[in-house]
């Protein structure tokens, strides 16, 4: 089984799934390999028609069962110091090198593979599979699939979300905003200050009431230990604006992250930074410029998830993966679309997350065998009455 999964990961892996390129041939791939072994699927592309989710089902078609989630798209390799292309798979001294190999085309691989070895077992409730577009960009994927999981037959009452976490069972994980923030004013020579409304000043003014907010939170906001930093974060990552030194620039763009614990809102900051702009910084600029104005558009929106420690599902996978402590992270997932659904998730895969995003990202074969073994101990819990 484990020669198996590592030919499905090769094939993943040979597809660019970049989040700006369409994931249809993977999906087709998918499907194809699956019809091939008796497990129909079915593609759910998305408007545009280039991206789309995949989700296949084995065993009886009632009311519970668990979902095995994972993402097939992957962050960019440019500017990334491979050794070789990151789109072939190598093994090399027990890992497993390439783009997607631990984020997370490794547990997708495993999934797969193991789908049709499911399907043959006495199942009392179902396995689905569910593979998704976008979610290192808008996690659009995953808020269109869920929806769509109960609608031809009954939902997944569990869900696990193979994110890399050394197999290790995850409870909880921050909330996740983002947001393009642009500012536009008058241009004009720089010694006509009187004259001209300056976008940049204003755009970094805002950066940095966004810039004190995060150190208000990070020396009195609310606490909820586990999490590393155990508070809410706000972090700008991107400032875009002006030309040469002596024109007033009138435009600038720049980005900005909100990753929430448990507790807090992030629309709440994003409010607050609305009335700080509009009440502070852009009557300044509208002196001089009426048009002038501030315009927030949603990057990504991926809700947090907290699942008691004592839940069943929690309890579970503990037990099946020998981890007597649950864990948390601050990095996005899929998660909380799933449990906004009411389906019990938890975030549990092969790999670590210091090796994604990274040049020569790589998986350990060792951690392929071991998730395929957790998979195969989780099908026997479905096989209980």
């Amino acid at each position: 089984m484990q020669d198996e999964a590592v030919a499905v990961l090769a094939r993943l892996v040979s597809f660019d799934t970049t989040s700006r390129n369409s994931n249809l041939a993977l999906l087709q791939w998918v499907g194809s390999w699956l019809a091939a072994r008796g497990v129909e699927s079915r593609i759910l592309p998305d408007d545009s028609g280039m991206k789309a989710n995949l989700h296949a089902l084995v065993g009886p078609r009632v009311p519970g069962g668990v979902a095995l989630s994972a993402h097939v798209d992957c962050v960019p390799v440019e500017g990334q110091a491979w050794l070789a292309d990151p789109f072939t798979l190598r093994q090399e001294d027990g890992r497993l090198i390439g783009r997607g190999t631990s984020d997370m085309k490794g547990f997708a691989a495993c999934a797969i593979a193991m789908l049709p070895r499911l399907a043959a077992l006495p199942l009392r409730r179902p396995v689905h599979l569910c593979l998704t577009h976008d979610e290192e960009t808008t996690g659009e994927g995953a808020r269109r699939l869920v929806p769509m999981l109960g609608q031809d037959q009954p939902p997944p009452a569990l869900c696990v979300v193979g994110e890399p976490t050394g197999l290790a069972p995850v409870i909880a994980q921050k909330g996740y905003a983002s947001w393009d923030v642009t500012v536009t004013g008058l241009s004009g020579h720089s010694s006509r200050t009187t004259e001209t409304a300056n976008a940049l000043h204003a755009a970094a003014e805002g950066v940095a009431w966004l810039s004190a907010r995060a150190r208000a939170l990070a020396e009195s906001g609310r606490r909820v230990e586990g999490f590393e930093p155990p508070w809410t974060t706000v972090h700008v990552g991107t400032f875009r604006s002006g030309s040469i030194l002596n024109i007033v620039p009138d435009r600038a763009e720049f980005t900005f992250e909100v990753r929430s614990v448990p507790g807090d809102d992030p629309g709440a900051i994003l409010a607050d930074f609305h009335a700080f702009m509009e009440g502070t910084v852009l009557p300044r600029l509208r002196a001089v410029a009426p048009e002038a104005r501030l315009e927030v558009a949603v990057r990504s929106a991926m809700p947090g998830f907290d699942l008691p420690e004592d839940a069943p599902l929690a309890l579970t996978m503990q037990r099946l993966t020998g981890r007597n402590r649950p864990g948390r992270v601050s990095y996005g997932t899929e998660a909380g679309f799933f449990q906004a659904a009411g389906i019990a998730t938890i975030v549990c895969g092969p790999g670590h997350i210091a090796q994604a995003h990274q040049p020569e990202e790589w998986i350990a074969e060792s951690e392929i065998a071991a998730c395929l073994d957790l998979l195969d101990r989780l099908a026997g819990t479905l096989t209980e009455a």
